[in-house]
């Protein structure tokens, strides 16, 4: 199941698809309403929630795990290993997220 429309004539692109196309058009114009301020500290908080998911899911299938552990871990999944690793040499130890 994909979880955002298609672009077509009746819906705007990105939109989830359990939304009215009246629902996004109002959303989109609430968006652009807003300030570039407000933009940013939206973004910021959604990024901040995605990363402390992230981090959830990572304790969760590895309870063991040191906080050091889940912050290497949390860069490969950002980073990609390669940067990871140049970054974070020791992160190299880690072989399966």
């Amino acid at each position: 199941m994909r979880p955002f429309r298609e672009s077509t004539d009746h819906a705007p692109s990105g939109v989830a698809t359990d939304t009215t196309a009246e629902a996004a058009s109002t959303q989109i114009e609430m968006w652009r309403a807003m300030s570039s301020l407000h933009k940013a500290e939206m973004v910021t908080a959604l990024t901040v929630a995605v990363q402390q998911l992230c981090l959830a899911g990572i304790r969760m299938r590895h309870p063991e795990a040191s906080e050091r552990e889940c912050m290497l871990r949390l860069a490969i999944i950002k980073l990609g290993r390669d940067l990871a690793v140049r970054v974070y040499p020791e992160a190299a130890s880690i072989r399966e997220l």
